[in-house]
């Protein structure tokens, strides 16, 4: 049975690095589940590889089919958008392991839908301060910037990962990214014990 390594942490923690550094490391052979949203999408991200980018009507399609796994909604300053895992022809643990990127809520439905053992979260932490600026470097970048949205996205951050959820989500390992290829290193021999 293969494992699904779940990469999560508050925006701006590198999630999105790491996850690419993994899924280039053919010796971990991981492959990927794409998950759903209904945001629009970034300048640089591309259909298909960060998320399958579908309107309203696509994700009521799908949950009418009974595909939908998760699925998380936000009240954005530019409206709700859905962010959504499907059970479709991508997912086959018999033969595979994968890697993906999600938040507690998301972990503890995934693991509730594919049942104990299958889901190995990997839990990434940076400094606060850190993240922030981050965020304010990445969102410069974009054609046009959304501060008011980055920053919703930050405080709500506060709520979502707090401590008293990582506990409920029984999480206890933690990845610090002080220091991007030395934390890559612990994940990637984290995971490896597992195959």
């Amino acid at each position: 049975m293969g494992r699904i390594f779940y990469l999560m942490g508050k925006s701006s923690t590198g999630k999105d690095s790491f996850y690419k550094e993994l899924m280039n490391d053919k010796k971990l052979g991981l492959k990927n589940i794409v998950m759903y949203t209904t945001r629009p999408i970034r300048a640089g991200e591309t259909d298909g590889v960060e998320y399958y980018f579908v309107d309203d009507a696509k994700l009521a399609e799908l949950e009418a089919a009974g595909k939908v796994i998760e699925r998380r909604s936000y009240n954005t300053i530019h409206g709700v958008w859905h962010y959504f895992t499907v059970c479709d022809e991508q997912i086959d643990l018999k033969n595979n392991n994968y890697v993906v990127i999600g938040t507690l809520e998301s972990y503890v439905a995934s693991r509730k839908y594919f049942g104990e053992g299958v889901l190995e979260p990997i839990y990434i932490e940076v400094d606060d301060g850190v993240r922030l600026q981050r965020a304010l470097d990445r969102e410069k970048t974009q054609d046009n910037p959304k501060y008011k949205e980055m920053c919703r996205r930050y405080i709500a951050d506060s709520d979502d990962f707090s401590e008293e959820n990582i506990a409920a989500a029984g999480i206890t390992k933690r990845f610090e990214n002080n220091d991007f290829k030395e934390c890559l290193e612990k994940i990637t021999s984290h995971i490896a014990q597992f195959q």
